[in-house]
């Protein structure tokens, strides 16, 4: 039975097809860590805002409104700073995603061509068997034929 040819590369294949897939896990990691801030600044500026709204109903003084006003200032530049690490780590799972899904279909078409090669040894192997049956099957009749 000879040996499938391609083994290298298929090994390769599923190697690089590895390595996407823990490059594609980094990345969704990276997406999820980004969106967690992203999300308890949103929050916590939510809960500013309301604990604002209550205190103003209160009654406020004219500098406490104005340091809330420059904290919410501040928090927005860190909601837009995450808004934007959160669309890039998108785009970076995304294309890490994609990678994945093409190396994913390489390795399928090899080891297609793998099962196809198998199959076509294993075929060789019953005609070859069949072919021996068939020597023995003549070989015995010609003896009982002499005899």
């Amino acid at each position: 039975m000879t040996s499938f040819q391609l083994t290298k590369i298929l090994n390769l294949k599923e190697y690089e097809k590895q390595k996407a897939l823990h490059e594609y896990e980094e990345a969704r990691r990276r997406f999820e860590e980004v969106a967690e801030k992203l999300y308890h600044f949103l929050k916590q500026k939510e809960e500013y805002e309301e604990q604002h709204k209550h205190q103003l109903q209160l009654g406020l003084a004219v500098q406490h409104i104005r340091s809330f006003q420059q904290f919410m200032n501040n928090l927005q530049r860190v909601i837009d700073h995450y808004q934007h690490l959160v669309m890039q780590a998108r785009q970076q799972m995304e294309l890490k995603q994609l990678k994945l899904v093409e190396l994913n279909v390489e390795v399928k078409k090899y080891e297609k061509i793998k099962e196809k090669h198998d199959e076509m040894i294993a075929q060789q192997m019953r005609i070859a068997e069949q072919k021996q049956m068939d020597d023995i099957s003549i070989q015995q009749y010609c003896y009982r034929e002499t005899r």
